[in-house]
């Protein structure tokens, strides 16, 4: 996804510690709440609009595979989109609000000036509402809509997406900036960033993964080319080989039109896979939060075990159901909004 960057570090594995602790806290869930995602802020269910809406989930997914089969670069954006969504406000679907006369929203907040598939979420908002106005929440559609999108190829959902979010109301540009991770971001900072969305580390090596597809600009990174310390130097752990190339692509520090592929070793910027492990093994990870992976002993580990492709796909699907489920709205709280972007 494009530029998706995706609590105290762990030297055990993922089995040995932030399996169980993630086991013990759904467990904790279902028996005290009788449904996963209260622990983060409210209840999600299988089939929310199984009353109110019964064909909700199937218009969302016809509607997103048909977009994506004519822009397959929505499954990046989409995937990106959401990730910055729930990161702010919980997924609420702040992220979609426009600004206004009185209030920058967080749309136009710096990290999100290169989100783009707005319009697409609009439209498929706009199809649901057609069968079931006022009902299904923008929140859900993005997290849908996402979720729909990167598993279109695989013609089989890759993750669990539980429903009934709300939407929320209040959309700052100021909590944007103090809440998304940044591609400059050392370990240390991305684990507390994490933390404070109930995150651990296992989830952080794990959705820094989804940096296998998509794009990142040149000025998101440049400074590990031209200006690492402030001296006009490069960045040591990048890849020399590597970090020639890029230099090819990216001519100087204020460069921010152009991009490139997040995961090099991938055959398509479009393929959803786990290479990006072998990527950021070979020390090619575009970002300095990708090179941070490797930092940490705990989260070296973690790579490792997901240079397994089944053991991937089965953990990312964990983390985006635990993701999605961050400080979500339900119940009375927030709002259904008919568009997305008021």
């Amino acid at each position: 996804m494009a530029e998706l960057v995706l609590p105290m570090p762990f030297p055990l594995s993922i089995s040995k510690v932030s399996k169980m602790r993630n086991q013990a806290l759904i467990l904790l869930c279902i028996v005290v709440f009788g449904v996963i995602g209260t622990c983060h802020g409210g209840s999600l269910r299988k089939k929310y609009y199984k009353k109110t809406c019964p064909n909700a989930e199937e218009i969302i997914q016809k509607a997103t595979e048909k977009h994506v089969a004519n822009d397959p670069t929505l499954p990046a954006r989409f995937l990106r989109m959401h990730f910055h969504d729930c990161f702010v406000r919980g997924c609420d679907g702040s992220v979609l609000l426009n600004s206004t006369t009185n209030n920058s929203a967080e749309k136009d907040a710096i990290p999100n000036l290169t989100l783009a598939g707005f319009d697409v979420i609009d439209d498929i908002k706009a199809e649901v509402e057609k069968k079931c106005p006022n009902v299904v929440s923008c929140a859900d559609v993005l997290a849908l809509a996402a979720r729909d999108a990167v598993s279109f190829k695989f013609q089989r959902p890759l993750w669990e997406v539980l429903t009934g979010r709300r939407d929320g109301r209040v959309s700052r540009v100021s909590e944007a900036l103090a809440n998304l991770p940044s591609p400059f971001s050392n370990f240390t900072t991305l684990v507390r960033n994490f933390a404070n969305q109930g995150l651990n580390v296992h989830d952080l090596v794990v959705l820094s993964g989804g940096h296998t597809i998509g794009v990142g600009h040149c000025n998101a990174f440049s400074n590990r080319l031209y200006n690492f310390t402030g001296r006009g130097d490069q960045d040591p752990s990048l890849n020399a080989t590597y970090a020639a190339f890029l230099k090819t692509q990216c001519r100087n520090l204020t460069d921010n039109t152009t991009f490139v592929p997040m995961d090099p070793g991938t055959a398509s910027v479009f393929t959803f896979d786990n290479n990006y492990y072998v990527t950021v093994k070979q020390n090619k990870g575009l970002f300095q939060s990708d090179a941070a992976l490797l930092t940490n002993k705990g989260s070296r580990n973690i790579v490792n075990e997901l240079l397994d492709p089944k053991k991937f796909f089965t953990e990312f699907a964990q983390s985006m159901k635990r993701m999605g489920a961050i400080n979500v709205l339900t119940g009375n709280e927030g709002e259904i909004r008919k568009k997305c972007f008021v």
